[in-house]
């Protein structure tokens, strides 16, 4: 299902910012207990459910993920994140938490700055009807 650019990007933004203020850093109740990016996240359609009752092909992220990876288990966790190819599936690992989300970080950056500029140019379109807002 394709969305609209605009609800993309305020999804990833807030993807961003749930990363930013720490939502993926371990607990200190669980400390040895990984956390799942995407999955962990509150914008995730099966975020804190016992079992997964929402489909992954209903999910915005859907829209990066490869379409040979679309029917993978967790089909988020093969974003290419970077220009090497570098996934969540192949970075996660034990003690790999600060590279992770810091991949994470670049994408969500790239993704947001890409869309934003892809909602200005077509607001800037030719025959674009602008609408006036009064504050």
């Amino acid at each position: 299902m394709e969305r609209n650019p605009r609800e993309l990007l305020q999804m990833l933004k807030f993807e961003l910012q749930f990363l930013e203020n720490g939502g993926y850093q371990r607990s200190v109740r669980k400390p040895r207990e990984e956390l799942s990016v995407f999955q962990d996240s509150p914008s995730c359609l099966n975020y804190a459910l016992p079992v997964r009752k929402y489909p992954c092909t209903d999910c915005f992220l859907m829209e990066f993920v490869p379409a040979d990876k679309k029917g993978e288990s967790v089909p988020c966790h093969h974003i290419p994140l970077n220009d090497r190819g570098d996934t969540l599936a192949s970075l996660e690992g034990f003690g790999r938490d600060l590279q992770v989300q810091d991949a994470m970080r670049e994408w969500l950056h790239a993704t947001i700055a890409e869309l934003e500029a892809s909602v200005a140019a077509a607001d800037q379109a030719p025959g674009r009807k602008t609408v006036c807002r009064s504050l």
